[in-house]
């Protein structure tokens, strides 16, 4: 059984290796997850043994009391008398119990605090007569882990309020300490204001016991100066010439002789900036931070917005608030980037406000709360207006888009050839102001925000925003190609409703905003998504009702497809009413024998025939056929879909000899237009089938609602309303087949 198991949060590891490895050199027995958990090992049960300790020394820190495990930990040794508390690190811990002493190590040197842990603890066998082996490196034992580097300039005191961020940390120090050519170089890259350079400030102070020496480079401002200085701590000859380069290349040249080094190389811009800093041996570790995404000889580290519950545990930290739907929301509003929920929690503390108070002062007066953020981008587009103004189109185009997932192909067509384009892109990812994968772009919300309020300054807002509706209008297929090309809709759906949005609000190219919202209504329509489809459908009236005026012609569409929509969920009221409207536009401005009347007069008699008023809704249907036949001739598509409406109203009515006949009239005429397989001759062949069933002739029912599945579950799949309806009749009409029970009539 060992003396002793060691309970921390990965944030304070090497105060825990240090503790461990004392207790080892006084002769206990210890268990610390960092040298005895190894991989494939069953993590339960290694805890098992570990829980089986006489005593837990508790690390104590920030980190400690916001891990879930570590207070698991903590609670059990608590409840068995066994736990030793050691505080390690400043901060506010929560209050502990009147009877709970800790060894205090804060600020105490390696001898002294050494001392004040061995002295709390106060019992274990006997020293062994040999020095036991340090778990890691027994030939060179870790420094103290409060203790920095002799040679150290990092200009950042560690920060308080870190939080999360403990596997990317962790990963960056496994693929540094790794030794392979390939790994002793890592880029951490990502936006402005995601974190970068907090991160490898935490990184310093977490590993500084890994290293002799820790340096630190601005080379945004600094750059040579700062890494000139090394040559006063290495006292080197050259340290008093007035020729920064060759102080510059005899530090260069000194670190490939030293070991254990960090360098850290701040916000740089382009990789070949800091060739020359980079010793070519592999001593020591480069650690580089860059919003610039295109680099070759340095492994790429992306750092994106922080994930929503370290986002929500860092303003709570930050602000002082415990509001967890409160932050949950902030954090939805700021997109989880760590400067600005840094800004905010600072904001939130400053003025004694609730973190309810700050989003709804940021719902009013975003430009202003996100104005020191939106300082650094600017200038990233300032440089782009010099060094590329397709690039800044480009996003200005990408700014009115939903932020993920943006199609390269969309946004092709904005350059003159595809080199020019993918230059462009290019230069957006120097900047991190844009994310490529998988043939997809995205962009931060914040981001956008700043762009489209740069625009709104300068007053291109509107032409950006017309431009963009235009693209996308462009790229969305007709209500024909619905059918066919699911795949374009769905990649195009969030962007469409997006610019859509941004049409509304600046009121500019609303007609085309309106068709936009019309076709992803017709989309999520066919694909049975039938609330959203009316959602949509209302938001596309609301705008072509500000784009055409009322009564206008082209208003019909738009009333008739929220009758259509409405007619589908069974509000038969509403949908007459919606579609009645659009009769009477249509009849004013077309004519009463024009198409248009003929198809709202069809879908009102199929309002009509639900509605149980079969005789009015034969009239309607009856009409649409005359006004079809006359205008497209006897076998057009729309002329079929009459055909099969009638056919259907008449065998509610009982007159199946000619429903039938109608519905097989409308089945050759699709067959003849679109094939064998198409959606529409999955309608006619299941009216086929309900008017057979009523009939009688159940195997020959069986055969046509067969037929209208398999072409359902081809188009739609198995999930969709449409292809449940129709597999529904057929397992009913089989099992009457099966049981010869009575036959009951198939609902629509």
């Amino acid at each position: 059984m060992a003396d002793f198991f060691i309970s921390y949060s990965s944030a304070d590891r090497a105060w825990a290796e240090w503790i461990a490895w004392e207790l080892k050199e006084a002769g206990y027995e210890v268990v610390i997850q960092a040298w005895h958990f190894r991989a494939g090992s069953s993590f339960p049960l290694e805890m098992k043994k570990a829980a089986e300790a006489k005593y837990t020394v508790a690390v104590l820190s920030p980190s400690y009391f916001a891990s879930k495990f570590c207070q698991s930990e903590w609670a059990a040794a608590f409840a068995q008398n066994t736990l030793i508390p050691v505080r390690v690190r400043e901060g506010e811990l929560p209050k502990l119990d009147a009877h709970i002493v800790y060894i205090d190590l804060v600020g105490k040197s390696e001898g002294i605090g050494r001392n004040a842990l061995l002295a709390g603890v106060k019992r274990g066998p006997a020293v062994p007569s040999e020095k036991p082996e340090h778990p890691l490196s027994a030939a060179k034992p870790k420094r103290f882990p409060g203790a920095l580097p002799e040679i150290w300039n990092v200009p950042h005191l560690r920060n308080p309020n870190f939080t999360g961020r403990d596997q990317l940390l962790s990963d960056l120090h496994s693929a540094l300490a790794s030794g392979k050519a390939a790994a002793v170089t890592q880029a951490i890259g990502g936006l402005g204001g995601v974190g970068k350079t907090q991160l490898a400030i935490e990184y310093a102070y977490r590993y500084a016991s890994d290293y002799s020496l820790v340096w630190w480079v601005r080379t945004e401002t600094a750059a040579d100066s700062d890494y000139a200085n090394l040559a006063d701590e290495f006292n080197l000859p050259e340290k008093d010439l007035a020729d920064q380069p060759k102080i510059v290349e005899a530090v260069r040249k000194r670190l490939e002789h030293q070991a254990d080094w960090l360098l850290i190389l701040d916000n740089v811009g382009e990789p070949g900036d800091c060739d020359r800093f980079r010793p070519r041996s592999n001593t020591g570790h480069i650690l580089i931070t860059s919003r610039n995404q295109n680099w070759a000889d340095a492994k790429i580290l992306p750092i994106h917005e922080l994930p929503r519950p370290e986002a929500i545990a860092f303003l709570q930290k930050r602000s002082g608030r415990q509001d967890a739907k409160g932050a949950d929301e902030l954090c939805e509003a700021v997109g989880d980037l760590p400067l600005a929920l840094d800004q905010a929690g600072a904001y939130i503390q400053s003025n004694g406000i609730t973190i309810a108070e700050y989003l709804s002062l940021f719902q009013k007066y975003s430009q202003d709360l996100i104005e020191p953020i939106a300082v650094t981008w600017r200038v990233s587009l300032e440089r782009l207006q010099i060094e590329n103004p397709t690039a800044l189109d480009l996003l200005y185009l990408i700014a009115h888009l939903a932020a993920d997932n943006i199609p390269r192909d969309l946004l092709q067509s904005t350059a003159k050839t595809p080199i020019e384009f993918n230059k462009a892109v290019e230069s957006l990812r120097r900047y991190s102001l844009i994310e490529t994968a998988d043939g997809m772009i995205s962009i931060h919300r914040l981001v956008q925000k700043v762009v489209r309020d740069l625009l709104t300054v300068e007053g291109k807002d509107k032409a950006w925003v017309e431009k963009t509706v235009k693209l996308v209008n462009g790229a969305f297929p007709f209500e024909s190609d619905n059918y066919t090309n699911r795949p374009a809709c769905s990649r195009l759906l969030a962007h469409a409703l997006a610019v859509a949005d941004q049409a509304e609000h600046l009121e500019v190219a609303l007609d085309g905003a309106a068709r936009l919202l019309n076709q992803s209504a017709l989309y999520l329509d066919n694909r049975g998504q039938f609330d959203e489809a009316e959602e949509v459908y209302r938001h596309a009236l609301r705008i072509a009702e500000r784009a055409f005026g009322p009564g206008a012609a082209g208003l019909g569409t738009y009333l008739g497809n929220m009758g259509s929509i409405l007619f589908t969920k069974r509000d038969l009221e509403g949908a007459l009413d919606y579609t009645k409207q659009a009769l009477v536009i249509d009849e004013e401005t077309g004519g009463l024998e024009h198409p248009k009347v003929a198809v709202r007069a069809n879908n009102i008699g199929q309002i009509l025939k639900v509605k149980g008023e079969l005789k009015e809704a034969l009239q309607y249907a009856e009409r649409a056929l005359r006004i079809d036949e006359k205008f497209y001739g006897p076998d057009h598509q729309e002329v079929a879909s009459d055909a099969n409406n009638v056919g259907q109203i008449l065998k509610h009515m009982g007159d199946l000899v000619r429903a039938q006949q109608f519905a097989e009239r409308a089945l050759r005429i699709d067959e003849k237009i679109f094939g064998p397989d198409h959606p529409q001759v999955a309608l006619n062949a299941h009216t086929i089938g309900t008017i057979l069933q009523a009939k009688g002739d159940l195997n020959g029912a069986v055969i046509y609602y067969e037929r209208a599945v398999r072409i359902l579950q081809s188009t739609y799949g198995s999930d969709h309303p449409h292809t449940k309806i129709v597999e529904d009749n057929l397992r009913r009409i089989q099992a009457e087949i099966a049981l010869d029970k009575p036959r009951t009539p198939p609902p629509e």
